[in-house]
């Protein structure tokens, strides 16, 4: 059937049930609000004791630097040239992290013409790559350390960070060498255990006593926890009023200035991924057009999210009562399949919209065409409810 002429012209939608009415999609949506991100970015901003940044890796999609950028977010951690470039060229004033602490020589010599004044490390090899390549005039070098993980997801210290020990090494020579000594920790992903901050914090000031090195800035990393799960979302201005405690506390008058960099956090709740019920098997086990080769890529990894909303094809909810179903993605893959079972109405059928909300993080910039599938529309929404 063919729309109307004002439907096909619509650019910003009210909510995902205005677009499954409009437009009856038959491939995944990614359905953003600028107005959700805005009140997020705010959220930290207005919060987090320190300079707010934002990690591009979690979702790189130029409009969401935009809205951060207008709204206020003054720094972004990038991770590769590509993200040094993109921030470059959309938020020209903006202060670029390089926090990647691994780094080619080709990467090193990319970002010091580029202008990047921010680094971490945590390894010697590391650091004697930047020192032989950067200039130290005014160049922050951040050691990045690291604790057995606590209240997160996945731990990054398997890959990245630097034991204490090996810290206050770093941050000597550092200082030695010339450059503005910081340090830097990622308590790791979807951190709802404000505790975890404390035990890094008060690290972080074991080493600069062992050093004898006061740093400039003290970084806290990412880890801020998103709306995943039904209930209470998380409580970020407990994680905000414990950081700027426990940093007073240990540095005192010495307190070093602070730096958080979010992805999921401030990202993951401007979006909801809205994906089809292509084949209801038996009942039973249901087939999406969306999966772990899409826009939920990282569910096996951290868990199913469970804030989800099913509507029919008018764009109305399915009341059923719930009822625990397996979950695959479209692929000819068995690997293609959601962590355990999800909770969906009992009323549920084939042609229905399944919408996982708070979706905006590792989704789209994970997102493969695996197997023919994996296209995936992004439209605008006013609000995602």
């Amino acid at each position: 059937m063919t729309k109307p002429a004002s439907e096909m012209q619509k650019t910003i939608w009210d909510n995902p049930s205005d677009i499954i009415r409009s437009r009856a999609p038959d491939h995944p949506v990614m359905a953003f609000s600028p107005l959700a991100l805005e009140a997020t970015a705010r959220r930290f901003l207005d919060g987090f004791p320190g300079q707010v940044t934002y990690a591009v890796k979690s979702n790189p999609d130029p409009s969401i630097i935009r809205v951060l950028y207008k709204t206020g977010v003054t720094g972004f951690d990038v991770a590769s040239p590509a993200e040094i470039d993109l921030i470059g060229q959309i938020a020209p004033a903006a202060a670029r992290h390089y926090h990647n602490p691994v780094r080619a020589s080709a990467e090193i010599a990319h970002a010091a013409k580029a202008g990047i004044r921010a680094w971490s490390v945590d390894s010697q090899s590391e650091l004697a790559k930047i020192i032989a390549r950067v200039p130290p005039d005014g160049v922050e070098i951040s050691p990045r350390f690291k604790l057995p993980v606590s209240g997160a997801i996945y731990d990054f210290g398997s890959k990245f960070g630097a034991p204490p020990e090996l810290a206050v090494t770093l941050l000597q020579e550092v200082a030695a060498r010339g450059f503005t000594p910081s340090l830097t920790f990622h308590p790791g992903t979807q951190c709802t255990d404000p505790a975890a901050w404390e035990s890094y914090i008060r690290t972080a000031g074991d080493i600069a006593t062992q050093a004898g090195i006061t740093p400039a800035r003290l970084n806290v990393g990412g880890g801020f926890p998103s709306h995943r799960v039904t209930g209470a979302a998380p409580d970020l201005e407990a994680i905000f009023a414990l950081i700027a405690r426990v940093t007073r506390e240990t540095f005192g008058a010495s307190a070093p200035a602070l730096v958080c960099e979010p992805g999921r956090g401030l990202c993951a709740d401007a979006f909801s991924l809205i994906t089809r019920v292509k084949a209801l098997r038996d009942g039973q086990t249901i087939f999406l057009n969306d999966g772990v080769y899409g826009g939920l890529s990282e569910l096996p990894i951290v868990g199913n999210l469970d804030r989800i909303e099913v509507l029919d094809p008018k764009g109305q909810p399915r009341r059923g009562e719930p009822l625990s179903r397996t979950i695959f993605g479209p692929t000819c893959d068995s690997v293609d399949r959601l962590p355990g079972e999800l909770d969906l109405p009992e009323d549920l059928k084939d042609g229905d919209y399944v919408i996982f909300h708070g979706a905006g993080a590792y989704s789209t910039a994970t997102n493969t065409r695996f197997n023919g599938f994996g296209e995936m529309e992004h439209l605008t929404v006013r609000a995602l409810g």
